[in-house]
């Protein structure tokens, strides 16, 4: 038995993939407070007495993060760049704002500690640490009463042996250690650094959460990782910051890969739960990125290009000091929730649609919700607006759609892709309720909402690969091949049964950024040129090209389960009355299960167990042979 475990804001998802290939769903209330203890219920609800493979896409190390509550950490460096993390790159993120917030560093700068060591930047050792001021680095470590050890040299990816030495000398202070050339042994001192300490500030409690979830021993855990594979609890422990983005990238390998049954290659996926929307673009193959950030915080480490806006159906609407609607980018959670849950109090995304008659119950019907409780919150909201009830509610979510519309453009139009020319694959509990209407604004004229579309993150954690990814900066070395087969031999050591795939970050000389492209010798730099002229619009074929980073991935495929079509159960839709483009009207309402190959006339609603999809008006749906709600625009 395998399962998929996707760790929700507001619900967790689970998705059992039975010895028969049968595929079933639920999902339980999220308890922020303690997440293992939820998960292990529903682990046991899953599997009984069974043993099981649980892939986990994972929340603790995202949260930690967001939130700043990460563990004690120091941060060792080479003598004279202990400010190097509040320095960092200088950039404005904000260009016309005359009081910008300050950045939140997870190190305070008296944690910040300086070695006497010097690597040149062709890996010579100029200057190894003593003994002697690593073992009163080591007691002053101790005094500061640290959990947490981060160690980043200067051009330690070229030569390691001074970060061994410290990693061995600190080894004693009975923290958790990780040094620079094992997590990102790149180029560019700050963005290394910033990655070792995401790693170090939530690595411990990472290490907690899953030592609590293996106790459990029936199971056994995998984690999802940021690149859209998956990696074993004992990797997640040493590497944490790969699982910063766990639970959004099991989304985007699901929806390709649901969208591939009804013959489609472009998407976009747009991934809407109750605190958060993930958006990401596939063009044939997820799109990766090595030079991510998380909440101002580089890590350069690969990762599947997701971009996230606080915009879910939980997000709160408040009408700001100015007199303007605002929706997100606060979220009730799951406790308190919703107005409509029974225990919030504030209106939000879910609550207006309940106002507005598209939400009666969730979870199959066996959760329902409270509409007098939704109304009483979204009436004072239209107060201050002095609007009615129902214009209120179409209002929060037209702010919303424009949040998320805005996302889309951001993994589209800003990467030099035509939203037009791709298929909207929406999923989450919300998705379907607001994707018909954010193509209509983007002109996208397919959208496609798969079968457990509630929970297809934690169903793409099941069709995800192993994977490990290693690099390696070679910025003016020579010998590239050598340092390939390097790689090589260590990614065969960890993992003998995995493919080996090459490839290298390359850029024009002098430029400051790079481009990855698979690595065929001397075929790469006509592939860089290509792919440089496909992203920024232009290439220079007569200029020389600089081989900055090697990157290995070794991959153990798994093979893809192939969602099995429910059985269909033909009946008569029900009739609801909701209020849809400005009007109340009888909406036809489907169970998922009626729906055939015949196609429908929007508007209409489809019910299924863990999301509901609306379809307005000019707009066709049916379920294809894949299984996938197929809906497309009919007006031209």
């Amino acid at each position: 038995m395998r399962i998929g475990v996707d760790a929700g804001g507001t619900f967790t998802d689970f998705v059992v993939l039975d010895d028969n290939g049968s595929l079933t769903t639920f999902k339980v209330r999220s308890d922020p407070k303690s997440p293992s203890k939820v998960i292990l219920a529903g682990l046991k609800q899953a599997a009984g007495a069974q043993r099981a493979e649980v892939i986990h896409g994972s929340t603790v190390a995202t949260n930690a993060l967001l939130e700043r509550k990460g563990v004690r950490t120091a941060f060792v460096t080479t003598a004279g760049f202990e400010d190097l993390l509040e320095i960092a790159r200088q950039n404005r993120a904000e260009l016309y704002n005359l009081t910008p917030a300050p950045r939140r560093i997870l190190i305070p700068r008296d944690l910040c500690f300086g070695v006497h060591e010097r690597v040149y930047e062709d890996g010579t050792l100029a200057r190894a640490p003593s003994r002697s001021e690593l073992k009163k680095l080591a007691a002053r470590l101790k005094r500061a009463g640290v959990r947490s050890i981060a160690i980043c040299f200067l051009h330690s990816y070229r030569s390691p042996v001074n970060e061994q030495s410290a990693a061995k000398a600190l080894d004693g202070c009975g923290a958790y250690l990780c040094a620079s050339h094992e997590i990102s042994p790149e180029f560019r001192e700050y963005e290394r650094a910033s990655t070792t300490v995401v790693n170090a500030y939530v690595g411990p409690l990472m290490e907690a959460y899953l030592g609590e979830l293996e106790r459990a021993r029936q199971f056994r855990i995998a984690i999802m990782q940021s690149n859209g594979g998956f990696l074993s609890a004992r990797d997640a422990r040493r590497q944490a910051v790969r699982t910063v983005l766990s639970g959004p990238a099991g989304g985007v390998i699901g929806a390709l890969e649901t969208a591939r049954l009804s013959g489609f290659h472009r998407v976009l996926g747009f991934d809407m739960g109750g605190t958060s929307t993930d958006v990401s673009l596939a063009d044939g193959a997820p799109r990766e990125t090595t030079e991510a950030s998380v909440d101002g915080l580089p890590i350069r480490i690969p990762m599947l290009d997701i971009h996230t806006v606080g915009a879910g159906g939980g997000s709160i609407a408040r009408v700001d000091a100015g007199g303007l609607l605002r929706v997100g980018p606060e979220s009730a959670g799951a406790d308190p929730g919703p107005a409509c849950y029974g225990t919030g109090t504030e209106a939000t995304v879910t609550d207006a649609h309940v106002v507005l008659g598209r939400l009666e119950a969730l979870l199959g019907g066996s959760m329902p919700v409270d509409a007098q409780r939704a109304a009483a919150a979204v009436d004072r909201i239209a107060e201050r607006l002095r609007l009615d009830r129902h214009a209120a509610a179409a209002g929060i979510l037209r702010v919303g759609n424009a949040n998320m519309e805005r996302a889309i453009r951001v993994v589209s139009v800003e990467r030099g892709h035509d939203p037009r020319d791709f298929a909207l694959v929406a999923f989450g509990g919300c998705g379907g309720l607001h994707a018909c209407e954010i193509a209509r604004e983007l002109g996208i004229a397919t959208v496609i909402v798969p079968e457990h579309a509630g929970a297809l993150s934690a169903l793409g954690m099941l069709m995800a690969d192993a994977v490990r990814d290693y690099s390696q900066g070679v910025l003016g070395t020579r010998d590239i091949e050598s340092a390939f087969v390097k790689l090589e031999q260590r990614a065969r050591r960890e993992s003998p049964d995995a493919a080996i795939e090459r490839s290298a970050d390359l850029r024009y000389r002098g430029q400051s950024y790079e481009l990855n492209v698979p690595w065929s010798g001397g075929r790469a730099t006509n592939l860089f040129h290509g792919e440089h002229a496909k992203v920024y619009g232009y290439s220079n074929p007569g200029r020389e090209v600089e081989i900055v980073t090697l990157r290995v991935r070794a991959r153990i495929r798994v093979s893809k389960p192939r969602p099995r079509r429910s059985r269909r159960r033909p009946g008569k839709p029900a009739i609801r009355r909701v209020w849809i483009d400005g009007s109340w009207r009888d909406l036809h309402v489907w169970k998922r299960e009626q729906l055939g190959r015949m196609a429908q006339q929007g508007p209409g609603l489809v019910l299924d167990y863990g999301s509901t999809t609306l379809i307005p008006q000019d707009w066709r749906y049916f379920v294809d042979a894949g299984g996938n709600l197929t809906i497309t625009y009919t007006r031209r």
